[in-house]
């Protein structure tokens, strides 16, 4: 009991009774809990081996409906991965893991050799109390270390297995755009002259010849462009660019260097372009170099001249790797 000067006596409680649960008094609903608990780690160990089975057997390659078979698959298996490991370990902690209170009364900075070697058993203790023992529960252990272990995967090998791969987000090297290929407008795929792009005008541009390809979807997301003009005494050419571009007008890829969103969202007067998801900024008259947001490198550019028709041309592919940035860019 502590009184202060003016103040109502104060009696402290102490904590209230422990209440026992099934699973501490009842053996049978101990082990059902762990089968249930176990139940929920196989569920997770499943799921990400159905992720990876679902990367190795249908590949991104395919028609477009095998893409999204394949997305779906891998998300309901990483998700199942995920929400097994914790469903699982939080219906352990919760059903037979030790839930008694315990106070520890304030002490000096160092406890007494008595109360270290206390502090200690009591651990010990709390560890056999709650079934996490090495010879107890030996079932529920495996398989939340399995589902631990395993979970990781069906992240890694995707990321791994695209490493050398040509389809990857973040590593685009190579394009089907080629000297002497128009540039067309997209969807429509009809050619575009140099004398139909007036100064502030934009065109999303897709390469001739898209639709004839095995996977147009495929190749439009890493060979589209957007096409712009502005007033040639507006553009600062990179150095070693010159011939790039073709009075005034540039071609740059459309998709964002950071994690691969379109790029679409022009604003004349500033000649900036704008990223809808992250909200990188990119300098149309500088190179297309980031001038705000998380990007760190500028929009690739495709370059192009004017072929005697007078339809504007790619003279070649990109010189460096489209898309996220990445550890290596071509030189």
């Amino acid at each position: 009991m502590s009184e202060l000067k003016g103040e109502t006596p104060f009696t402290n409680p102490g904590l209230p009774p422990h209440r026992p649960r099934r699973a501490d008094e009842d053996p049978k609903a101990a082990r059902r809990a762990e089968f249930q608990a176990v139940g929920l780690l196989v569920v997770s160990i499943l799921g990400t081996v159905g992720a990876v089975l679902a990367y190795l057997f249908l590949p991104l390659s395919g028609s477009n409906g095998d893409i999204r078979r394949m997305t779906a698959l891998m998300g309901a298996g990483i998700f199942l991965g995920m929400i097994g490991i914790g469903m699982g370990a939080i219906h352990w902690a919760k059903t037979l893991m030790r839930d008694h209170e315990m106070v520890e009364e304030r002490h000096p900075i160092r406890s007494s050799d008595d109360t270290r070697e206390e502090a200690v058993q009591m651990l010990k203790d709390g560890v056999e109390d709650s079934g996490v023992g090495v010879g107890r529960r030996g079932l529920l252990k495996g398989t939340m270390l399995t589902a631990l272990a395993i979970a990781p995967l069906s992240v890694a090998i995707p990321m791994i297995g695209n490493l050398g791969g040509d389809w990857n987000v973040g590593q685009i090297k190579h394009t089907m755009w080629r000297k002497g290929m128009r540039l067309t407008r997209d969807p429509e795929g009809t050619p575009i002259k140099a004398a139909d792009v007036t100064i502030g005008s934009v065109f999303h541009v897709i390469p001739e010849g898209l639709a004839e390809t095995p996977d147009p979807l495929e190749e439009k997301a890493k060979a589209v462009v957007l096409l712009i003009r502005l007033d040639p005494r507006d553009l600062n050419v990179v150095p070693g660019r010159e011939d790039w571009s073709f009075d005034g007008i540039v071609a740059y890829s459309k998709i964002c260097t950071h994690v691969g969103c379109p790029v679409a969202l022009y604003e004349q007067q500033t000649h900036h372009l704008l990223c809808p998801c992250h909200q990188s900024t990119f300098d149309v008259a500088n190179g297309c170099k980031v001038i705000f947001g998380p990007a760190k490198r500028p929009l690739p550019q495709l370059p192009i001249t004017v072929d005697s028709e007078g339809y504007i041309v790619a003279q070649r592919d990109f010189d460096e790797p489209v898309g996220p940035s990445f550890w290596e860019r071509l030189k």
